[in-house]
């Protein structure tokens, strides 16, 4: 089950990030898929603020896992792009920091193998110079009821 949402500017797409934030408990993954410079830490910095994060998430070039304290639980948000072997991924034991908060990951198509089989999955992309759709996919049901609530209801 997937449901497509325009993204006009990035305010809109860090909303969405922050609705489904507001929906996300210990254990949930999130995947972030899309072209370079298509929204992907936009949202996740949505989905950080919808956690209580206050510190600003960025997309770092050197370190490949951030851990961001919120409200009442832990972002860890991993971006894969310079990964060079999806085995560095293993090392990560990115199910064990799942169970002890919310796991963003950006760019997980670089190691398709260590991605949970369950998770909220979503695909950015241009729609126009600056507009992006961001496709919402749930994998498993919990996921299938997130994607479902975290549809705007404005349409």
């Amino acid at each position: 089950m997937s449901n497509i949402i325009k993204a006009p500017t990035p305010g809109v797409t860090r909303k969405l990030g922050e609705r489904i934030g507001r929906l996300l408990r210990a254990g949930d993954v999130v995947l972030l898929s899309g072209e370079l410079g298509a929204g992907k830490t936009v949202l996740a910095q949505g989905i950080g603020r919808g956690l209580g994060v206050t510190d600003p998430i960025k997309s770092s070039s050197f370190v490949i896992m951030n851990e961001y304290e919120g409200a009442t639980l832990r972002l860890y948000h991993a971006d894969l792009y310079r990964l060079e072997d999806p085995e560095q991924v293993a090392e990560l034991a990115l199910d064990e920091l799942a169970e002890k908060g919310v796991l963003v990951v950006e760019w997980p198509e670089r190691a398709p193998n260590e991605m949970p089989l369950e998770h909220l999955l979503a695909r950015l992309a241009y729609d126009g110079a600056k507009a992006r759709t961001i496709e919402i996919e749930g994998v498993g049901a919990r996921y299938e009821a997130l994607a479902r609530r975290a549809e705007p209801k404005s349409k």
